[in-house]
């Protein structure tokens, strides 16, 4: 009968097996530890119109990552209204009167319908509303607005204005383009065009303004004080409202 203890030794290419498994199960701990220490990212869904996007808010999104680095924002642009249940949208910029159930709304800025056109186009037609060319925002999916054309010509009747012609477009952008460019006036948020105006590329041919809907930034009543909406609420109520701020 033998007795004793028996005792395992590891060979030299086990020896080194160790070493390489010891290493790397130490760098997968460090690895951990350091992404467990991160701060957890957020992400988050804006909802607005695309001209909203592109010429009220896309050139302060800067802030937000200076301030909030560890949220990542989305941007829905669209010109319908989108459920705000965290899965499609969280916030919206919003264009009407406020008054949304089950949500609180916080006025951003309240807007003035003028018409607008270059001022070549304004030189040769003059004062006579009746020799411009209409160029109409019809956005795909929206019911008629009260501040295009023919809500405007119902409320101001000016003599001669033929609200059934002319250019339409579904892009608000495309529209804005066109008016620059000489081919008709269109009506247009005062507040969304400051930096043609300031410059001179558009001008106002003819009165009179009208005052519009205000904008106002929407979310859930049950989300009032979840962190990453009040993050965005504070981002977006330091955007300025005039965008020619931007390049002064």
């Amino acid at each position: 009968m033998v007795s004793g203890a028996f005792t395992l030794e590891l060979t030299p290419q086990g020896r080194e097996l160790q070493q390489v498994l010891e290493a790397s199960f130490d760098n997968i701990s460090n690895t951990i530890r350091r992404l467990s220490a991160l701060p957890e990212r957020q992400a988050i869904t804006l909802t607005t119109t695309p001209v909203m996007a592109v010429r009220w808010l896309l050139p302060w999104i800067y802030r937000l990552r200076e301030s909030h680095p560890g949220i990542d924002l989305r941007i829905h642009a669209s010109h319908e209204p989108v459920l705000l249940d965290g899965i499609t949208a969280d916030l919206a910029i919003r264009h009407g009167d406020g008054r949304w159930p089950g949500l609180v709304a916080e006025k951003l800025f309240d807007t003035t319908l003028i018409p607008v056109c270059s001022p070549q186009l304004a030189q040769q037609a003059g004062k006579d509303a009746s020799k411009y060319p209409l160029i109409h925002f019809r956005p795909q999916g929206v019911f008629i607005s009260p501040t295009d054309w023919p809500g405007y010509q119902k409320i101001v009747q000016i003599p001669g204005l033929d609200v059934g012609a002319g250019l339409a477009f579904s892009d608000e952008s495309h529209a804005i383009a066109a008016a620059v460019g000489g081919q008709g006036v269109m009506l247009m948020s005062r507040q969304l065009i400051e930096d043609e105006l300031a410059d001179g590329r558009l001008i106002q041919p003819f009165g009179p303004e009208l005052e519009d809907r205000a904008f106002f930034l929407a979310y859930p009543e049950s989300r009032r004080n979840d962190p990453t909406i009040l993050a965005l609420r504070e981002w977006v109520m330091a955007v300025p409202g005039r965008l020619t701020e931007l390049s002064a």
